[in-house]
């Protein structure tokens, strides 16, 4: 099914707010579905993976009430399954490979797993894996292979692997210095990792670098490509691996880069495309399973805008829609 998924991340009751979407690329709404749980209640929830959709699997972070709830992707909308503890405070983030996921928890940082076999959510005795005191950890993710998981680290301006046993049981930390200052979101383009840099928020500073990976072994490839735009904050990697795309909070434009076979980054495009150019508030976004559009949500102006993926990397707008709340947060696509 072709669907976009966003939470509202209220405080009292969070829900999933979900769309279909039609072959040009437009959306309509589907309908809302209450996770169990309670979000922050604020707007800009650090929540690149907050919404994960894997097959007919659907998880999401309510950081309010420190919960993980999974649902079942219907023909008619979703089914909530299960809520759970996270296994921490403050989630934020959530990975999925096959029925194995894990959760990174913001407050006391950590990351925590969950085993997904049989449709239920069943946490992993043991998995609790602590990162550093001060790490302010972005995003969790398992590589293209499932045998890896990373986490950002922006506090420490830090990239942390950990390698995963067939128990789901997860080794590490392995940390390395990021390229450049306050690592972001990140996407994979086969064997290479891209990180954006969101530099502290500093104008005119925003960079994106490629690492190689080797199990859990990270080697900086292209370091700090400047995109020229402020606050990147999220990464989406074409589904043909040769441009990644980057949501830049600052200003409301998402610029485009070349990835080259050695994972090598070029910029492509400083303004690829924008939602309202000059305004602050682009965030999350990501590319549909069959790798046609790119969407991002708007978190200022409460709007998901999306766009056609051409051949060359370029996009081109094919609508957007409204009607969500101030704290809305995360975007998956289907």
């Amino acid at each position: 099914m072709d669907r976009i998924y966003v939470q509202t991340n209220d405080a009292e009751r969070n829900e999933i707010v979900a769309f279909d979407r039609a072959l040009d690329g437009s959306l309509s709404a589907l309908g809302r579905f209450e996770t169990g749980g309670r979000g922050s209640g604020t707007p800009h929830l650090a929540s690149q993976s907050s919404v994960v959709v894997s097959g007919d699997r659907l998880l999401v972070t309510n950081t309010g009430s420190d919960e993980l709830s999974l649902f079942s992707v219907q023909p008619d909308g979703l089914r909530l399954e299960a809520h759970i503890a996270s296994g921490g405070s403050h989630p934020t983030s959530v990975a999925v490979a096959g029925n194995l996921a894990y959760v990174l928890n913001n407050g006391t940082p950590s990351i925590f797993g969950f085993s997904l076999a049989g449709g239920a959510l069943e946490p992993i005795a043991g998995s609790d894996r602590p990162l550093a005191a001060d790490a302010d950890p972005a995003q969790i993710a398992f590589s293209p292979d499932g045998r890896t998981l990373v986490v950002t680290e922006r506090g420490t301006n830090s990239i942390s692997t950990f390698t995963v046993d067939g128990d789901g049981l997860a080794d590490g930390p392995r940390t390395i210095p990021s390229s450049g200052a306050t690592p972001y979101g990140f996407d994979f383009a086969g064997g290479s990792l891209v990180v954006t840099e969101a530099f502290g928020g500093e104008v005119g500073s925003a960079a994106a670098s490629s690492y190689s990976l080797d199990g859990a072994e990270l080697a900086p490839v292209s370091a700090s490509v400047a995109n020229t735009r402020s606050e990147v904050c999220w990464a989406a990697v074409s589904k043909d691996g040769r441009f990644v795309y980057v949501t830049n909070f600052g200003d409301c434009t998402i610029s485009s880069y070349a990835i080259g076979a050695d994972g090598s980054l070029e910029l492509l495009d400083a303004v690829a495309a924008s939602t309202n150019l000059g305004s602050k508030g682009v965030r999350d976004e990501a590319i549909t399973g069959d790798g046609r559009f790119l969407y991002a949500l708007d978190a200022d102006a409460h709007r998901i805008h999306g766009w056609a993926v051409g051949e060359d990397g370029t996009l081109e707008p094919v609508g957007d829609t409204d009607g969500l709340p101030e704290t809305v947060a995360g975007l998956a696509a289907s």
